[in-house]
């Protein structure tokens, strides 16, 4: 009987932000009231699995806008997809290990769709943006059972160029503190925040980055 609560409450926390980006304001205005939207749940995040298909086109290219789904050269040339996948591992751990204790026995499943860092020629003259994009769902420990749609989350924000960057660097801020920091950052206010994490408005760079 636990899980069919378990259920619902999910179902309340996560459920309502995906009505309210497409319903009319009419239909949601009974569960917008501030008595539904009190206390977050008390989630206690007992594993997280991450997996970035191998369906998403990494770029090598060195161009101030190089395309591809996977962009990523803070570590060596190599299997990127594993290497995002650690950056994302670390970042939600990270962030999970600074949630309060809760009493909601859940699994993290997160897929990522877009980790779009910097290539070189951007990272030191113009900058950009770091498009981190991820769709996550929340199971049962127990039978593996989704609580839930997937929910999509747009973690994007802006990456440092030229001399910011070299002196973010000089203090250990590179991408990948930055992107890892992020991650464990979002996923925070997704789990425990009664509104979800918000993504920053990053004009026509973060535009491009969604084609």
């Amino acid at each position: 009987m636990k899980y069919f609560r378990l259920i619902g409450a999910l179902m309340l926390g996560f459920g309502l932000s995906a009505c309210a980006a497409g319903d009319t304001a009419t239909r949601n205005a009974p569960l917008e009231s501030p008595a539904l939207q009190a206390a977050p749940l008390s989630l206690d995040v007992q594993g997280v699995r991450v997996s970035v298909p191998k369906s998403l086109k990494v770029s090598e290219r060195n161009r101030y806008y190089p395309g591809g789904d996977i962009v990523w050269r803070e570590d060596p040339r190599g299997d990127r997809h594993a290497q995002v996948k650690a950056i994302f591992e670390a970042g939600l751990n990270q962030g999970i290990a600074e949630m309060d204790h809760g009493t909601v026995p859940v699994i993290l499943d997160v897929i990522v769709t877009r980790f779009h860092a910097l290539s070189e020629k951007a990272r030191y003259t113009i900058g950009g943006v770091h498009a981190v994009q991820f769709k996550f769902v929340l199971r049962n420990p127990e039978t593996g059972e989704a609580y839930g749609e997937p929910k999509f989350v747009k973690a994007d924000f802006k990456a440092y160029g030229g001399q910011m960057a070299i002196n973010a660097e000089s203090k250990g801020l590179t991408q990948k503190a930055r992107i890892t920091h992020k991650i464990s950052e979002v996923i925070r206010q997704e789990l425990q925040g009664t509104g979800g994490y918000h993504a920053e408005a990053n004009g026509l760079i973060g535009a491009l980055n969604q084609l």
